[in-house]
């Protein structure tokens, strides 16, 4: 693994956290969204990660891997992690008893997002904390590379 593969690789954290966290603030956002353009409430929406791919291994081909680019287990070699897709969650809508609200069904019952802000905060926090290691993992490789710089000088 060279230098720029471990740049790479920590970039390729804080773009999928970034889209996390705004994902996660649009959930917050919409909380109290009962009437979308769509009809109906907001409904939450989730980011799916996954490992990313080259492109030997999107065409079905295995790339053939130096020892150096091997896991630990002996396996693929780890090319980051990319955002493939938001989703919506599929948890039911909350319901709340507002007879009076205009945009209450016929038994007197609004529909809620299926948000928890506080479940909101949780990952955000979670985003926010995957955000910073994947900085500090790239300030660290800034930082060890300098230190070889300086050996080889001297």
């Amino acid at each position: 693994m060279g230098f720029y593969d471990s740049i790479d690789i920590s970039a390729s954290g804080l773009t999928a956290e970034r889209l996390a966290m705004d994902v996660i603030a649009n959930n917050i956002a919409n909380a109290q969204t009962t009437r979308t353009p769509q009809g109906g409430p907001f409904k939450r929406q989730l980011v799916v990660f996954a490992q990313k791919q080259t492109a030997a291994q999107n065409d079905g081909v295995p790339d053939p891997i130096p020892g150096d680019a091997q896991n630990a287990a002996g396996g693929a070699s780890i090319d980051g992690v990319q955002a493939v897709g938001v989703v919506q969650d599929a948890s039911p809508d909350r319901l709340v008893y507002e007879p009076g609200n205009p945009d209450a069904d016929g038994n007197g019952y609004v529909h809620y997002p299926n948000v928890q802000v506080v479940k909101e905060m949780v990952d955000l926090m979670a985003a926010s904390r995957a955000y910073e290691a994947n900085v500090t993992a790239i300030e660290q490789t800034k930082t060890l590379s300098g230190d070889v710089l300086n050996v080889l000088r001297a």
